[in-house]
């Protein structure tokens, strides 16, 4: 059986994505999370009540021990499922101006994005390289392609993302594997509650925000075979607001 797991799957885009990849490929849904139980059994949830099929995986993306640890007892445990997708979503934000920003609001930030796509990527890639077959879809952000005041760490993070997707996509292309990236730009979830979005829809083209579903469905058409041909690409989602 063909899966696709989805970091930070619980809510916001990554619940998009894990629902919509389920409606649309049939795969079974491996919903990585760290701490929030709830909302990541209401994705599950959701996922069955459409007929699809999923299942929870709780581990910090961030910690290596941890994640090769939770990745190899799921593969022990179900020796004929097959990690297909890959959807490197998790990430979180500390803002803050990079004078005053304390170092754990730096090095946490980094982790989570950066270090954590490295943990799950190189462990989830060892069955692509296998089955000479995969994708993997990195969640970047408008803030790694343009730089935000407030969110060096954050920019530096999503920079990075997009570095590594470059890197990879060149590495793995003749394995039949695409590795591409998505850079949303403000799209309606929790991230966006702490600002003034009265302002900040002014400067979008569109003169509105996203929707995680729109989101999901570019991870969707990547994740399927009409994107065969498509590696090491940045997509920008963002109404407009390009950098």
């Amino acid at each position: 059986m063909n899966c696709a797991l989805i970091t930070g799957g619980s809510k916001g885009i990554g619940r998009a994505i894990a629902l919509q990849l389920a409606r649309d490929h049939a795969l079974h849904i491996l919903i990585n999370y760290a701490s929030d139980t709830v909302s990541a059994g209401a994705t599950m949830n959701k996922i069955a009540e459409e007929g699809g099929t999923a299942e929870l995986l709780q581990f910090k993306v961030e910690d290596k021990e941890e994640t090769d640890r939770s990745l190899d007892q799921w593969q022990q445990k179900n020796p004929d499922k097959f990690i297909q997708v890959l959807v490197n979503n998790a990430g979180i934000t500390r803002d803050g101006l990079f004078m005053w920003m304390p170092q754990n609001n730096w090095d946490d930030v980094i982790a989570v994005s950066l270090k954590g796509l490295f943990n799950v990527t190189q462990h989830v890639i060892r069955q692509m390289l296998k089955n000479k077959s995969g994708r993997i879809i990195n969640i970047s952000s408008i803030s790694g392609l343009r730089g935000v005041a407030g969110q060096t760490n954050y920019s530096t993070a999503k920079a990075g993302v997009i570095g590594a997707t470059k890197s990879l996509a060149n590495e793995l292309a003749k394995m039949n594997i695409t590795v591409n990236a998505i850079a949303p730009g403000f799209i309606n979830t929790n991230m966006l509650s702490n600002l003034d979005m009265e302002k900040y829809v002014k400067t979008i083209p569109m003169q509105r925000v996203g929707e995680p579903e729109e989101v999901a469905h570019l991870v969707s058409f990547l994740a399927s075979g009409k994107a065969s041909y498509i590696t090491g690409e940045v997509i920008n989602i963002n109404g407009g607001l390009y950098s």
